[in-house]
């Protein structure tokens, strides 16, 4: 059925709770353990098991899905202790592990992946900080009332930026679309996208954000500008091969994030 002009819907999605406790509340049904402070949540697989081999890391935990046991890695990195972890893909996966590393003890947080690029200027391999993310999924309206954007923690993004000064990584700041559909990203929503600011679109960040100022801890992300989303066809790039630039992606992630203060 279709909603007549001018209706309005009193869609669920919309009935913010702002009870501080759930049915299930991840503290209650997970014990703290010995884990580092720090974590990057790296969504390339590749690049983490080359750096848990690089780095002699070893699992200490793992969180688990239907999709199987997920490792929570600790490393010794640049002399200090971080946890590595991939934090499954799409919204209510990402922000559930999130919940999961909180509860047992981890309190600043740097994710790097890639994101499908809006604007034709962004090249291949560009590092983009959002500074916002447009909540077009539906995970982030259960932690906060509903409102268009979510900002990222602000001393993790200076971190970012900070990072990536001193090390002359060319990048851009600026918003982010967080979508759950990434087979309905109509020409007229990233058109819409685009007008309002967003440079990138990819499914989780807006989650991250809202779970992290729920919580109280910090998080911060940065973006490779991956598959291009910007002319009247997709344009794939090749952009899930450019394995040097996923690299350098989570070692400026760990150096932002041990830049930190611990929690």
């Amino acid at each position: 059925m279709t909603n007549a002009p001018g209706e309005t819907v009193d869609a669920p999605i919309l009935e913010f709770d702002p009870a501080p406790t759930a049915v299930i509340e991840p503290s209650n049904t997970i014990e703290p353990i010995d884990v580092p402070p720090h974590a990057v949540l790296c969504f390339f697989q590749d690049v983490i098991e080359k750096v848990v081999s690089e780095h002699d890391g070893r699992p200490i935990d793992h969180v688990v899905s239907e999709i199987g046991r997920n490792p929570i890695y600790e490393l010794a990195y640049a002399g200090r202790r971080l946890a590595l972890i991939h934090p499954g893909v799409g919204a209510p996966l990402a922000a559930g592990f999130l919940e999961e590393l909180i509860a047992r003890g981890c309190r600043t947080f740097i994710a790097c992946g890639g994101a499908g690029v809006l604007v034709p200027d962004v090249a291949l391999g560009h590092v983009i900080v959002p500074t916002a993310a447009v909540r077009d999924e539906g995970t982030s309206y259960h932690y906060l009332p509903a409102a268009r954007e979510v900002e990222p923690t602000r001393q993790a993004v200076e971190a970012i930026v900070a990072t990536l000064e001193r090390h002359h990584v060319p990048h851009v700041t600026g918003k982010t679309w967080t979508t759950d559909g990434l087979y309905r990203e109509t020409r007229g929503k990233v058109d819409r996208r685009v007008a309002e600011g967003c440079l990138t679109v990819e499914m989780e960040a807006a989650a991250f954000f809202a779970v992290a100022a729920f919580r109280g801890v910090s998080f911060g992300q940065l973006l490779y500008a991956g598959d291009d989303l910007s002319g009247d066809a997709w344009d794939q790039r090749g952009w899930d091969d450019h394995a040097s630039g996923r690299e350098l992606l989570f070692r400026l992630a760990a150096e932002a994030c041990l830049s930190l203060p611990p929690g």
